[in-house]
């Protein structure tokens, strides 16, 4: 690991003023410290951010649900009301990582947290994120946890999170305060896929720093969290789905379907939605659903199995959530 500086944060508009191009916030360092050990991330100084009152998880006026950007991801799986309110996102923080490390990775951390290509952590390989105009040595090479949605001749790596897939389904928000003051941003929206720019992973601006994620108002949804992966526990996502449905009279009313592991970015499929809304609750319409929600999925040589595992995930959760409506 090369030198750096450490600084403490003593408050949020401290730490914006302290932001730079080779500056680094520090949280849970679950992800920071594994890029700075392996030299991927060289950073000339480090921010500990990890101190600021940045960790509640507060009940909104409208009915919604706030989590600051600093509580860990343990501490929102635990939480009553993210439990009673929204379970999709407690399941999905209980299927990622390990126990310790949820004790210790935060809301805005995991929010942006790197892709684990192994392309992007070898620095003799060539990496278009890592190094901008070298190549991207994934599209040859043994690339089976890739891309099949959004990627591009430039990338083709995953986001790994499991936290922000289900934050896609619930449309949350992502609050922002950078040197020019507050925004939100709608979390759908909050990460780019990679075009002829891989390197640049979310809006963020200049020194702009996550305080905050506000979850919608609870809404009579049925939803669970489904993730396939290579082994129980502690790893990621060969292909993960964030599905939320609401039934009324034997016919889709309302609906989300989020896709983890297939794309630069969580995985919005509007046109399974769309196609499912008024429609008929039933196996038939759901395997056409399904299949919508992979459209133009462009295999590579070694993960075409990834198509076929989401359509049968986004399928069987389907059916699975409308027989308990």
């Amino acid at each position: 690991m090369r030198e750096f500086a450490y600084v403490r944060a003593a408050d949020v508009a401290e730490a914006v003023e302290l932001a730079g191009p080779q500056v680094r916030y520090l949280a849970g360092g679950t992800n920071l410290f594994d890029l700075m050990r392996e030299e991927v991330e060289r950073p000339e100084r480090v921010v500990d951010i990890s101190r600021l009152p940045l960790s509640a998880i507060e009940d909104l006026p409208d009915g919604g649900l706030r989590l600051g950007a600093l509580a860990r991801n343990a501490q929102v799986a635990a939480d009553d009301r993210v439990r009673r309110r929204y379970p999709v996102l407690g399941r999905a923080l209980l299927q990622s990582a390990s126990p310790q490390l949820r004790n210790r990775a935060t809301v805005g951390g995991n929010l942006l947290q790197r892709t684990r290509c192994r392309y992007f952590y070898d620095l003799g390989a060539a990496c278009n994120k890592r190094e901008p105009g070298a190549g991207c040595d994934a599209l040859g090479g043994f690339n089976r946890t890739h891309a099949i949605l959004g990627a591009s001749p430039s990338c083709v790596a995953v986001h790994p999170s499991d936290m922000c897939v289900a934050l896609a389904a619930l449309d949350a928000t992502v609050n922002l305060t950078g040197p020019d003051g507050e925004r939100s941003v709608p979390v759908t929206e909050f990460h780019l896929l990679p075009g002829e720019t891989p390197q640049a992973e979310t809006v963020l601006r200049a020194g702009e720093l996550v305080t905050s994620v506000d979850l919608p108002t609870e809404q009579r949804w049925r939803g669970d969290y489904v993730k396939v992966r290579d082994r129980a526990s502690f790893a990621f996502a060969l292909v993960s789905a964030a599905v939320l449905v609401r039934v009324e009279h034997g016919r889709t009313a309302a609906v989300r379907i989020a896709l983890g592991g297939v794309a630069h970015k969580p995985w919005r499929a509007y046109a399974a939605e769309e196609l499912l809304i008024g429609a008929a609750a039933d196996e038939a319409v759901f395997g056409r659903a399904a299949e919508e929600a992979v459209a133009g999925a462009r295999p590579l040589e070694h993960n075409a199995f990834k198509a076929e595992l989401a359509r049968r995930l986004v399928r069987r959760t389907l059916i699975e959530l409308a027989g308990r409506s």
